[in-house]
């Protein structure tokens, strides 16, 4: 056992109500596996015809890297069914989790935007980024010398803020769940909204396609009103749950 999960400078999570660490990284190991294979398959099912005719394409990490959205919904439902197997307190070991998540999705979008990959549309705006690298685009298909949406840097910030929020809440959360809820909630709302500024969407991933952005709902978008939702529903039915 270890009281301290873990420790970032003067950020210090317990493992609260005597969580096996050992346990919690044995679960976390197998989930990432498994939302790996799970954002692959979903990246393959929104594409399927043109990843039939070019297979090597859905294993390469700069062009393909996978849809989160999938890799979080397979990841969470595996999570669920190992901790109610392994009798890992379910809510409580995902309120501790969930920040966490929030944080290395933030330090994903920068690597993101230094390798070019999930690029923003055109705009003319004065923080507008300008990519120059061949290598990049090679790998990534961002283009090149053009004003884009520094978009990566709007999805980092906000998750960098997600994890912030998260993180007072589980300071102060009144049920199990409460926390992991709200991440599912606040990252949904992140997500649409950086949606409309995303320029690597090829026309088949769109739900709606409308004249302009906002007139379009975007597969991604879909998924987040559906992770909206569930939030919400999954946040009201713990706190009943407590209450009762």
């Amino acid at each position: 056992m270890f009281p301290i999960l873990v420790k970032i400078g003067p950020l210090t999570i317990h493992t609260y109500a005597g969580l096996d660490a050992n346990r919690i990284m044995d679960a976390a190991f197998y989930t990432i596996i498994v939302s790996l294979i799970g954002a692959k398959l979903v990246l393959f099912i929104s594409n399927i015809s043109y990843y039939v005719a070019y297979p090597k394409e859905l294993f390469s990490l700069a062009r393909s890297g996978g849809v989160f959205q999938g890799g979080l919904a397979f990841g969470v439902i595996y999570a669920l069914w190992y901790f109610r197997r392994k009798k890992i307190p379910t809510w409580a070991t995902a309120d501790l989790i969930a920040p966490a998540l929030a944080l290395g999705h933030g330090f994903g979008r920068l690597g993101c935007f230094s390798a070019g990959c999930c690029y923003g549309s055109e705009c003319a705006l004065p923080w507008a980024v300008v990519f120059k690298n061949e290598y990049a685009a090679d790998l990534t298909g961002v283009r090149l010398h053009t004003p884009l949406h520094p978009v990566q840097l709007y999805e980092a910030i906000l998750n960098f803020l997600n994890f912030g929020i998260l993180y007072i809440i589980l300071k102060k959360k009144k049920f199990d769940g409460q926390v992991f809820a709200f991440y599912i909630i606040n990252y949904s709302l992140i997500r649409f909204f950086t949606e409309y500024f995303r320029g690597d969407h090829a026309e088949n991933i769109y739900f709606i396609r409308g004249a302009t952005p906002l007139s379009s709902l975007s597969l991604p978008q879909l998924f987040c009103l559906l992770g909206l939702i569930g939030g919400a529903v999954l946040a009201v039915v713990l706190k009943r749950r407590k209450i009762a």
